[in-house]
């Protein structure tokens, strides 16, 4: 037998990486008051400074060469994170409970793509690439922003700022894929607009969007069936397990796209809809905590990884398109969400809470992964270093921030007395 020696191999230097990186993005908040900061930008970070002193660690994470590995991986957090978030919402109905979703998917998503676009082609992107940078930024997070979300199910009062920022989040990853089409259009598309516009709004903007709707309707009310009702007698919902609800998740997530709808769409519905199903069951709750603790997991490793790749990224950013991410952030998003939550009931601070805080995340790495894989981009180094930067900035600002600021959004008008014993409660 030949002599034991210690090897290093790469796959168990990663997993190591991986592990002691998460370990100390959720550590190291709880040495500062309250649960700030979030753990998201921490992850990043985290992977930057292990994996990024590391030689040839960046490069074998690079997107930029194995965007299919981003893209499934990314889409099934997403997946996860849609039907998590649909099953959080407690209410639907309600006079005005959904006015200023409907105005932030409406109003504010088309102004941050019109100016993302603008500023895209003003920092050199052809006007492709400047498209598919303001389709892969436009919609919020559903993953990395719980600290800005409605609790979980039964446990009731939510506040209208709360309630805005999880159904934008739970929409608008599905209803940004029109907008990558789009993009993919104009790289592959021949002749003129006319040609393929007719085919693009028809079929990628209307039909998928309602199928994928349709879809989710279907599946959430079926699989209610199957766990509350039949056999009557003796319903899965009683045994506790969440993976029968993750196994309906996939397959109406493939069955939709199978179909040519938005599975993502599908997924937040779907959640919603099942929420409806014996609405008091305690089962919603160990759901939510089954389907969170995977959202997390899967989440964490996928930052961490992020991270470690962004040294490979470094030399596509420079400092018109760092500029590009940081204007999205402090001025496209809020100006473009103040302008669309004009009249609405939400008082002023309200509005600046929703029109701020919209995490970019996953979702971004998702398209540009999938775009990536569907086209010979021109751009598309430059387009992952300011979708890595951006994300990087958002969770980083938003992560830091979102707990107090939210809280003292959505406690706004309580009596002094009221709001320092909720602020002790969950300090």
């Amino acid at each position: 037998m030949d002599k034991a020696t210690f090897g290093f191999d790469p796959y168990h230097i990663l997993l190591a990486g991986c592990g002691f990186a998460i370990i100390l993005a959720y550590w190291l908040p709880r040495f500062l008051h309250g649960r700030e900061p979030a753990s998201s930008g921490l992850l990043i970070l985290g992977g930057l400074a292990v994996f990024g002193i590391i030689p040839g660690v960046p490069d074998a994470l690079s997107p930029l060469d194995r965007p299919r590995i981003w893209e499934l991986a990314s889409e099934f957090a997403v997946i996860i994170a849609l039907f998590g978030t649909g099953i959080r919402i407690d209410r639907i109905v309600g006079k005005d409970l959904w006015g200023p979703t409907v105005r932030m998917l409406a109003i504010a998503m088309p102004l941050c793509i019109l100016a993302v676009v603008a500023l895209g082609i003003a920092v050199g992107l052809t006007l492709a690439a400047a498209v598919l940078l303001a389709a892969v930024l436009a919609p919020t997070d559903p993953v990395l922003a719980a600290d800005v979300q409605v609790g979980p199910p039964t446990e009731g009062g939510e506040h209208p700022v709360r309630f805005a920022l999880t159904t934008e989040a739970g929409l608008n990853d599905g209803l940004a894929f029109p907008f990558v089409y789009l993009a993919i259009f104009l790289v592959a598309a021949s002749g003129g607009v006319s040609d393929w516009f007719g085919e693009w709004f028809g079929f990628y903007v209307g039909y998928k969007i309602v199928v994928g709707a349709a879809a989710g309707a279907a599946a959430g009310w079926l699989l209610g069936k199957i766990l509350f009702s039949l056999p009557g007698h003796n319903p899965l919902a009683n045994a506790g397990t969440g993976v029968i609800a993750l196994a309906g998740v996939l397959v109406t997530y493939g069955l939709t796209e199978l179909v040519e709808g938005y599975g993502f769409i599908a997924a937040f519905v779907m959640g919603i809809v099942l929420r409806r199903k014996e609405a008091e069951h305690d089962y919603h709750g160990r759901l939510h905590s089954f389907s969170s603790a995977l959202e997390h997991s899967v989440t964490a490793i996928l930052l961490v990884l992020l991270g470690g790749a962004i040294p490979s990224l470094l030399t596509y950013l420079d400092w018109p398109h760092a500029l590009l991410g940081v204007a999205l952030i402090f001025v496209i998003r809020p100006l473009s969400g103040m302008l669309a939550l004009v009249r609405t009931k939400l008082s002023v601070r309200q509005r600046g809470v929703v029109a701020f805080y919209g995490v970019r995340g996953i979702g971004s790495i998702y398209y540009l992964a999938y775009a990536g894989g569907q086209l010979d981009l021109v751009d598309e180094g430059a387009l992952w270093a300011t979708v890595t930067f951006t994300i990087l900035l958002s969770t980083i600002v938003h992560g830091f921030s979102a707990g107090s600021v939210v809280w003292a959004a959505t406690h706004e008008g309580e009596p002094e007395e009221d709001r320092e014993r909720t602020a002790e409660a969950t300090a």
